[in-house]
C-alpha cells in the first residue's frame, strides 16, 4: 500500500484538512493509501512514497529522491485526484 505524507509548515490544521482531502479523494477514485499529515522539519525524516502538499513548502523536500506532488488549492478535491491519478496507475 502507498505512504501518502501531508505536508504544511507547522504541521497542524492545514495538512489535517488536506489529509481529509486527501482521503476523500481517494475514495472517490476507489484507492486505498495509508495517509498522514505532518510539518515540514519532521516530514525530512520520515518515509513516504508520496510527498503532497503547497509548493512553497514541499518543495523544500525536494532532494530528487522523493515523490513531490504540489497542490495549488489544498481544498481542492477534482485537483488532489488529478494530481494522484497517475501514481496511482
Amino acid at each position: 500500500m502507498k505512504k501518502i505524507m501531508v505536508v504544511c509548515g507547522n504541521g497542524l490544521g492545514s495538512s489535517f484538512i488536506m489529509e481529509m482531502n486527501v482521503k476523500k479523494a481517494l475514495t472517490e477514485m476507489g484507492k486505498t493509501a495509508e495517509v498522514d499529515h505532518t510539518d515540514l522539519t519532521s516530514a525530512k525524516t520520515v518515509q513516504a512514497d508520496i510527498f503532497l502538499g503547497a509548493a512553497d513548502i514541499v518543495g523544500q523536500l525536494d532532494d530528487g529522491s522523493r515523490l513531490i506532488v504540489t497542490l495549488e488549492n489544498m481544498m481542492s478535491i477534482p485537483e488532489i485526484k488529478s494530481k494522484l491519478e497517475v501514481h496511482f496507475g
